[in-house]
């Protein structure tokens, strides 16, 4: 089931939102607030997560605040690679949640921690074991990404590719199992916390991954999971049919769904990091989809249990 749906993904990340293109950030935070509502209004069940941010910033949390933004979710959440990409230490995660439970009263999530293996299989295992023994218990979710290797003929979803040097190769190798499904030694390591540290994994626009990946997330013990339906895929051919697809196939789990990405026809420029048109058609997108996915059944009483730590 859907127990959770965060709006965009990494928007302080330039690989995700361009800043060139909403320097003051009104048009995200226009874009949130009327997400959040909208998602609301058909289920007020759901919690409503604020993308998570990459780097983990709390004056870029006060801006949106100040915008009225925090208004519209009900938890805000956190990415980190310490091993691959950030400047700080591994061992700086609790004091990184600190930073950010410092300044609003929101649960933080941490939706995406990860190693990569690009240097070392070893490595990424104990940093699957450090990152669980630093943050299990900790946050009311924890998503390890991911399970899958990135296929080396597709692309990774940044702006400037292989310019980056050795930090764009990294995106290829965060998975516990590799590209032709063959476990990884940080494989066994998670599944001893597979019960309390959930999952993150990007399913394509018809991912010949998602039968496989269900089985493995089963094996595992895995109870969240969190996936994303691309605003932008659903222009494809047949794309409604592809999105219930995977969601069928994910029913079993409590899922996080991020909704994210501009329809090239759709930005003010033609790329996914491009604020929309018309932040309105975003909105519709997010009640569309929960209308389809995630239906409200009944009101709603009490704030939902995925805000607890546990």
């Amino acid at each position: 089931m859907i127990e959770a749906v965060k709006i965009w993904n990494e928007p302080n990340n330039k690989s995700h939102w361009d800043p060139n293109l909403d320097p003051e950030w009104d048009i995200f935070a226009s874009m949130t607030r009327l997400a959040g509502q909208a998602i609301a209004a058909e289920n007020g069940a759901l919690v409503r997560v604020l993308g998570g941010m990459s780097p983990i910033d709390p004056a870029f949390l006060g801006r949106l605040e100040a915008k009225g933004v925090l208004d519209a979710v009900d938890a805000v959440a956190v990415h980190g690679f310490p091993l691959d990409w950030n400047l700080w230490s591994i061992d700086d995660w609790p004091a990184k949640l600190a930073e950010i439970q410092a300044v609003t009263d929101k649960p933080v999530w941490v939706t995406e921690v990860g190693v990569s293996s690009f240097g070392s299989e070893e490595v990424q295992a104990w940093g699957v074991r450090r990152t669980a023994d630093l943050l299990v218990g900790k946050a009311p979710r924890i998503h390890w990404y991911s399970l899958y290797d990135l296929p080396r003929t597709w692309e990774a979803t940044t702006r400037h590719k292989e310019a980056e040097g050795s930090s764009y190769y990294r995106h290829f190798h965060m998975g516990l199992l590799r590209e032709d499904g063959t476990p990884k030694p940080g494989l066994e390591v998670y599944a001893d916390y597979a019960d309390r540290m959930g999952l993150c994994q990007w399913f394509h626009y018809q991912d010949h991954r998602l039968d496989e990946a269900v089985g493995w997330l089963k094996r595992l013990g895995v109870r969240h999971l969190r996936t994303g339906l691309s605003w932008a895929d659903s222009f494809r051919p047949d794309a409604l049919a592809w999105f219930d697809r995977q969601m069928q196939a994910l029913e079993d789990f409590d899922v996080t769904v991020t909704f994210c990405f501009t329809p090239e026809h759709r930005g003010i420029e033609p790329h996914h990091t491009s604020p929309p048109q018309a932040v309105e058609e975003f909105a519709e997108f997010c009640a569309a989809m929960v209308r389809r996915y995630a239906p409200a059944t009944a009101p709603v009483v009490t704030r939902p249990a995925a805000l607890a730590v546990g």
